[in-house]
């Protein structure tokens, strides 16, 4: 079965598109590619309030994403027609684990411009049966990265950071990933940057101790896990901590990346052999740096060592969740969500019979 996945996180650096073939449990990447958000959709989203603005963006988000598997399709020589299913994350804008979510990004749209099947709003049905409603990725990082003797951890840096635990799926945000980073940068650069590259702002800069400090007293890090983060915990409020303090483009950026770093480390559990990275952090080498000296005797390492681009797992995800959706077989791990119990995640929408 051929299946695209579509996964824009909370980073908001654009649509990630990844098809795989699925088929008799082997998975194969045929194409990946990242579309960048236009300026004025990702700054719609950053102000989004009203109902009408949910609204507009829904559809105006279903358009793009439709594109954005278009244009992977193309450029990979992919035959649109080829395509079984499509998976959709869409992107969230309001996310409280275990109370509710909403993620925009209308499956009909998609369905209507693709004439595929669209497997959309997947966390809704863990948060109905008792769970976070996040991270539902650690189902893929079992299903691909168990081994029978060695003990590993897959990370996923995006605008939030989360580790799996393998094989016992225990899975939680462990904080910031990219988000702050991000955020400062763009604001302090004003918009001539919008992320630090290769980590470069922070290795020139000094982490402000005392400040750090004070972040890491946050309960949110000490909490037992199931526990989940978003743009809620991480966004303009948060930031304005670092701005309320005299100090230079670099030392805040440094500051955040340690903040990163350090909450990663900290959460990944002793005995742990390797850590397999994945997400746009991985193009941090400052950040992976840090990490890595702060768990020397674990071999760090990516999933691209596994045939997975880091910038398309998450994608890969959500296409291999789809195809378990459509195959009636759960995609929740209640170790990672805390759900009562496992489920079929998402809604289905048909394409249109021709």
């Amino acid at each position: 079965m051929r299946v695209a996945g579509i996964m824009s996180g909370t980073s908001l650096d654009g649509i990630d598109v990844a098809i795989v073939d699925i088929a008799r449990g082997k998975i194969r990447t045929l194409a990946h590619s990242t579309t960048p958000y236009p300026k004025p959709t990702r700054n719609r989203i950053l102000a989004v309030t009203t109902p009408a603005h949910i609204s507009r963006l829904n559809f105006e988000l279903g358009e793009l994403y439709a594109k954005a598997v278009s244009m992977t399709c193309e450029s990979a020589q992919i035959p649109l027609q080829s395509l079984d299913l499509v998976g959709c994350h869409g992107q969230t804008i309001w996310h409280e684990g275990g109370k509710n979510t909403l993620q925009i990004g209308e499956a009909s749209v998609i369905a209507e411009r693709l004439n595929v099947p669209i497997v959309s709003d997947f966390r809704t049905r863990d948060i109905a049966a008792g769970g976070q409603g996040a991270p539902l990725v650690p189902f893929v990082d079992v299903l691909l990265f168990s081994h029978a003797k060695r003990r590993r951890v897959a990370l996923n840096i995006g605008g939030i950071a989360n580790i799996t635990i393998i094989p016992s799926g225990i899975a939680f945000d462990t904080g910031p990933g990219n988000m702050v980073i991000d955020q400062l940068v763009e604001r302090l650069t004003h918009g001539r940057q919008r992320y630090d590259r290769n980590g470069a702002i922070a290795a020139r800069g000094q982490v402000h101790r005392s400040l750090l400090a004070a972040l890491l007293r946050d309960s949110y890090y000490a909490a037992p896990p199931p526990k989940t983060a978003g743009r809620e915990q991480y966004g303009l409020a948060f930031v304005e901590r670092f701005l309320a303090i005299d100090l230079s483009l670099e030392d805040r950026i440094a500051t955040a990346t340690a903040l990163t770093s350090t909450t990663i480390a900290r959460a990944v559990p002793t005995g742990t052999q390797e850590l397999i990275a994945s997400g746009g952090g991985v193009h941090n080498r400052q950040l992976m740096a840090q990490i890595a000296a702060f768990l020397p005797d674990v071999r760090v390492t990516t999933t691209a060592e596994f045939g997975i681009d880091p910038d398309a797992k998450e994608a890969v995800a959500f296409a291999i969740l789809a195809f378990r959706t459509w195959k009636h077989r759960t995609g929740n791990l209640p170790s990672a969500t805390g759900a009562n119990r496992a489920v079929i995640l998402g809604k289905l929408t048909l394409k249109w019979l021709s």
